[in-house]
């Protein structure tokens, strides 16, 4: 698998936190244009990048340290820029992406998750998994809940990142679980959290 080095992430920008999140909205409307290849590395690192001034951590808490959740990138044809069309699973310690599938596989995404239409026009989807015995060999069926705290934390970031960078995205629940895992070709300890379209808004 080629790994693909993403561009550094801003760790300053142009909008405050306060100002993304009066701004913060769900999009579900999304325009065509391409967003850049930096683009898509702010959001994957402001979902699990490292935080280099604390070895080890990341932009998202999580109990212990265990990192139970993967970041994997749906991204259609000529919609990034500089990328083929594909799904992408996100190195945070390496700030990289390898692609694990090719072809545009956004129709049969918006088609498993019950056909909302408007994933197959975003230029892009993150997809968050989750391992959960990384975090429930530690802290028991307790865990179960401080998984699903992190991926709460993960997605408040990806909504803020976008905000912050004029794109639009939508929390998505609603899919049919086996489909999503199909299609990321993951296997059955690896489960499916939450959807992210991002693009534009149109």
């Amino acid at each position: 698998m080629e790994e693909i080095i993403l561009p550094e992430p801003d760790i300053y920008g142009k909008m405050s936190v306060e100002e993304a999140l009066a701004r913060r909205r769900s999009v579900r409307n999304f325009s065509s244009q391409p967003l850049s290849l930096k683009e898509l590395a702010q959001i994957l690192w402001a979902a699990q990048g490292m935080v280099k001034k604390i070895a080890g951590r990341r932009t998202a808490p999580s109990a212990g340290a265990t990192y139970p959740l993967k970041i994997y990138a749906v991204v259609g044809r000529g919609c990034i820029e500089k990328l083929k069309e594909g799904i992408y699973y996100y190195m945070p310690r390496r700030h990289s992406i390898v692609m694990v599938k090719r072809g545009d596989y956004r129709e049969r995404l918006a088609y498993a998750a019950l056909g909302q239409d408007f994933i197959a026009k975003a230029p892009v989807s993150i997809i968050i998994t989750a391992i959960y015995e990384r975090t429930t060999s530690w802290y028991g069926k307790r865990g179960i809940r401080y998984v699903h705290f992190e991926v709460g934390h993960v997605g408040q970031n990806i909504h803020l990142q976008a905000e912050a960078l004029g794109l639009g995205t939508v929390m998505v629940g609603a899919f049919h679980d086996e489909r999503i895992a199909e299609i990321l070709g993951i296997t059955n300890d690896e489960k499916v959290l939450y959807i992210a379209p991002i693009g534009r808004p149109g």
